[in-house]
């Protein structure tokens, strides 16, 4: 029987040498972070998302006062009373999407509903939980604008003041559903959207100017949003210290279709989620 051929088998492996310059691993992680932002459109709008919205909510505001001059002067506190009345609608979004991100980074969406919790008391709780930050976030700029800026937001609206509130209110709830349902869909990296939603809303809103401000085709759009009505009625009662019952009628006509909306589309979302098993893995 012939021999085995004899192989070669050297002493020592060298591993082929590999070029660890500084510059390669910077580019090695550039292209890294590279590959996440293009395959996720979140991280990409994100990007023009908030100077965009700057430019035009503030763009909106200087064309209206460079025209009209004596505007602000008619009604003392009227751009306060918008910032303090838009922080409603903020801190009410963030409330109700801070707490579902909550049981995401602690991967406890598992543990809540393999108990006899149900989705709409999840909810419930969640919408709970957005008005207790608001009334917490707002009390402070409320309170410091009467010695600072001699404006008392409560006794300058009155009663109507109730209203607007609550119509503020379920605006930021239905946006915040509307992200808690994008988040179950394409989970944490559609973070962002948790921050920044709401804002999209902002240059329509006519939270600092009114509806006629905004060009011709765009303020259709704008009072197709109950925020709009809102901040309209807010003026009216400024200006005139008349309640305008057709904003706040159509403002709580709007803010029910939305809602329903939302909930449907969070209800569908977070089905789809517990068919699929994506449930667990969006807090993974």
């Amino acid at each position: 029987m012939p021999d085995a051929p004899a192989v070669s088998v050297p002493t020592e492996y060298q591993p082929p040498l590999l070029d660890a310059s500084p510059r390669r691993r910077v580019g090695a992680m550039v292209l890294r972070h590279w590959f996440l932002l293009r395959r996720s459109w979140p991280r990409l709008l994100e990007l023009a998302y908030w100077p965009t919205v700057n430019m035009l909510l503030w763009g909106f505001t200087s064309q209206f006062l460079a025209t009209n001059s004596s505007w602000v002067a008619q009604a003392a506190g009227v751009l306060i009373a918008g910032v303090l009345l838009w922080d409603v609608v903020v801190r009410s979004q963030i409330g109700v999407s801070i707490s579902f991100l909550e049981e995401l980074w602690s991967r406890n969406l598992g543990n809540l509903f393999v108990s006899p919790l149900r989705p709409r008391e999840w909810v419930a709780s969640l919408v709970a939980m957005a008005g207790i930050r608001m009334v917490i976030g707002l009390a402070a700029p409320v309170l410091l604008a009467l010695p600072v800026f001699g404006f008392n937001l409560v006794s300058e609206i009155g009663l109507p003041l109730v209203a607007f509130i609550a119509n503020l209110m379920l605006v930021g709830v239905s946006v915040g559903l509307m992200t808690n349902g994008v988040l179950l869909r394409y989970g944490l990296g559609a973070e962002s959207f948790s921050w920044g939603a709401i804002f999209i809303l902002a240059p329509l809103s006519a939270v600092y100017y009114p509806v006629s401000a905004l060009p011709g085709w765009l303020q259709a759009v704008s009072l197709a949003l109950p925020t709009s009505h809102v901040f309209e009625g807010m003026r009216s009662v400024l200006f005139q210290g008349v309640m305008r019952w057709d904003h706040l009628a159509a403002a709580v006509a709007l803010n029910l279709f939305y809602l329903a909306l939302a909930g449907l589309f969070f209800a569908r979302t977070f089905r789809k989620a517990r068919e699929t098993g994506a449930l667990l893995q969006a807090s993974e």
